[in-house]
């Protein structure tokens, strides 16, 4: 089965009540995720869902035997580009080709600080916080010597300062995972002292995670976590073998963040 480029419609991205089309074939689409929704339904009558919007979308491949399968998950904070299989043969492909690590991937944060160098790197093991020691978070991972292999790339894009609340030294950065695994570049950044701005699990206090969980979002949580969800964006997908690249901007409730005049 070809996933390759022909009889692909490629196209700025088109606005739709819940997401926009990046590009589509007749074997896949990728769209751009908003930030708060979730991937897959969690719980039966719970909110629209990207899965669901994408069944109305593709409700006449469906009918005609297709399906949809999700290739790269994103968390329910987390924006940005998400690659989706229309059929069995296409999804079987895809998989194989993130099993074997040849779909590269590109994701833009905003951080707390500003590294030391514009370039550096984190490889350090991750696993489940709660396989190790009491966690009163259930998902929550952490770095571990007994983790499984982790490793992310990182370059700074840029740095700002803005005179907030909890801090003034910012910075945009670029990360390369190249490996997969839970929260990876939320960790890794955690880890290395520049956690993403707006991360209830990773930043500053786990406990605004607990918080959010009780209360919802409050002026209390907004002057520690600065930003309502996590700055985090996939900003680039790419299959080589296959001839296919796809890019995204930082999205606009970030660029306005990142140059607001305090």
């Amino acid at each position: 089965m070809n996933v390759g480029p022909l009889d692909t419609v490629s196209q700025p991205p088109i606005r739709r009540t819940t997401f926009n089309i990046v590009a589509e074939s007749s074997d896949w689409i990728v769209v751009e995720k908003p930030p708060f929704m979730e991937v897959h339904p969690s719980k039966p009558n719970g909110k629209p869902t990207l899965w669901d919007g994408l069944r109305h979308l593709l409700a006449y491949e469906i009918v005609n035997g297709g399906q949809v399968s999700i290739i790269n998950r994103l968390d329910r904070e987390t924006s940005g580009l998400t690659l989706v299989a229309k059929h069995r043969d296409a999804a079987r492909a895809f998989c194989q080709e993130m099993e074997a690590r040849r779909i590269s991937k590109e994701y833009l944060a905003l951080v707390w600080g500003w590294p030391e160098r514009d370039d550096f790197e984190v490889e350090a093991g991750i696993l489940r916080q709660g396989s190790r020691q009491f966690s009163r978070i259930h998902l929550k991972q952490m770095v571990h010597p007994e983790g499984a292999r982790a490793f992310t790339r990182f370059r700074v894009e840029r740095r700002f300062t803005l005179k907030t609340s909890a801090g003034e030294r910012f910075a945009l950065i670029r990360a390369f995972p190249h490996t997969g695994r839970m929260h990876q570049i939320r960790v890794h950044l955690g880890h290395a002292g520049h956690a993403v701005v707006g991360d209830k699990i990773y930043g500053p206090d786990e406990g605004c995670y607990l918080e959010f969980i009780q209360t919802g979002w409050t002026p209390s949580l907004a002057s520690r976590l600065l930003l309502p969800r996590h700055a985090l964006h996939s900003a680039a997908l790419a299959i080589p073998s296959c001839g296919l690249a796809w890019h995204s901007s930082l999205p606009s409730d970030l660029v306005a963040w990142s140059e607001q005049d305090f």
